[in-house]
């Protein structure tokens, strides 16, 4: 077969191995309950995902650019139906019931967003150092991070903003500017914690544009006042800002004794069982801390648990070695095809899956808050396993064409 037409097997054989160790993961997790349901149900979405990946790989790439305006409507309208009528779980209303399923549409309109800031990036007439075509490119990630913030869902919202300065940066835009002018977003942000975490990213954020720029300027100065400024007001509005739940966890992240048998023991538990299966793992189905269920729900947010406990940290270096060679496909995919909607679409989806493992598996271990943000691929979720399989096949399907996407 035509190399250039044959299915690229590092990628899917690197997705599939994800996928198994998820459904070994869900199936030990959901036998602690006595009830292996949640694996047949996971692996019937993997079947939905095998067949929405067939049909992806095998669509014409042009199509993919053309429609990515029309699938951003559509991802746009699917948040504003759950607005409307969706179901609410955990504090957030998330999904929309179709039937015996439940969708997360925040899981696919990620892939359409990612889709229609590569186009807008990508054609001739943007022209990303102008300041309007800036905020639109903005926009176009914002309107749905919006949407979804209002459900409210932290965790899904900062995944949005993860590939919003990987992709314009490879636009082309100065790297410099979004610095300057995200800084004192991030320092707003950062408010939310306490005073000396706002007064250290102050500080490491002035440094850094200091080093970038090799000089002081006022502007730099300013961008780090207003943040700070904005970071006192988050500070003193944190308790009218967040939900009550959301506070709690980031309290119990910067001291989680601080309600251990509350907001504070998923995450207690999570770096007891990790640590607990030492080099090796206990074994599966063996491991304690999941089969007696310390953790609730361990099957969602906290698959990790189930890796680190029962097959030891041997385990968890294959794992993430499997999102690395993953995540380092998709990257030599984006350097060898020559198409700048390829390579920016390409380096989106990178940005948010490493997004996605960096704080799931750091909230298991402690590094960040508990703020619900599933493992790509690993995660019980079908919503979100058919939106990762989707990016699989839209990557798998440039590689195919690579010698046709002379746009």
């Amino acid at each position: 077969m035509n190399q250039y037409n044959s299915l690229d097997g590092w990628l899917t054989l690197a997705m599939l191995a994800l996928i198994s160790f998820g459904l070994v993961a869900i199936y030990s997790a959901s036998n602690g309950i006595g009830s292996i349901e949640l694996f047949y149900r996971q692996l019937m979405w993997f079947g939905f995902g095998a067949v929405a990946m067939a049909a992806v790989y095998y669509t014409n790439s042009r199509f993919i650019k053309e429609y990515a305006y029309i699938t951003y409507g559509v991802g746009v309208l699917l948040l504003l139906l759950v607005l409307a009528f969706g179901t609410e779980v955990a504090g957030a209303t998330s999904w929309v019931r179709i039937g015996f399923f439940s969708l997360q549409p925040s899981e696919l309109a990620k892939v359409t967003t990612i889709l229609t800031l590569a186009r807008f990036l990508s054609n001739d007439s943007t022209d990303i150092s102008s300041i309007q075509h800036v905020a639109a490119a903005l926009g176009i990630a914002l309107v749905p991070a919006l949407l979804v913030m209002l459900q409210p869902d932290m965790g899904t919202t900062l995944t949005y903003l993860s590939f919003i300065v990987p992709m314009m940066v490879m636009a082309g835009f100065n790297g410099y500017y979004l610095l300057l002018f995200g800084t004192p977003l991030a320092l707003t942000v950062l408010g939310l914690f306490n005073i000396y975490i706002l007064l250290g990213f102050a500080a490491l954020a002035l440094l850094l544009m200091f080093l970038v720029k090799r000089k002081i300027e006022v502007s730099q100065i300013a961008a780090t006042l207003i943040g700070f400024a904005g970071g006192l007001f988050t500070l003193n509005s944190a308790e009218s800002i967040l939900k009550p739940h959301q506070l709690k966890r980031i309290q119990t992240f910067l001291d989680p004794m601080s309600d251990p048998l509350g907001a504070g023991y998923n995450a207690l538990q999570a770096k007891i069982a990790i640590g607990s299966g030492g080099v090796f793992g206990k074994g599966f189905l063996e491991g304690t801390q999941t089969q007696l269920r310390f953790i609730p729900a361990q099957w969602t947010d906290f698959i990790f648990c189930v890796i680190g406990e029962e097959f030891g940290l041997i385990g968890s270096i294959l794992l993430l070695s499997l999102f690395l060679g993953l995540l380092l496909r998709m990257l030599w995919m984006a350097s060898v095809i020559k198409n700048k909607f390829v390579e920016l679409t390409l380096i989106g989806f990178v940005s948010l899956l490493l997004t996605h493992v960096m704080i799931n598996v750091g909230m298991t271990i402690g590094l960040f808050p508990v703020i619900g943000v599933p493992l790509p691929f690993m995660s019980y979720g079908g919503s979100s396993l058919l939106g990762n399989m989707i990016m699989v096949a839209i990557a798998l399907n440039f590689n195919r064409n690579k010698r046709n996407l002379g746009y």
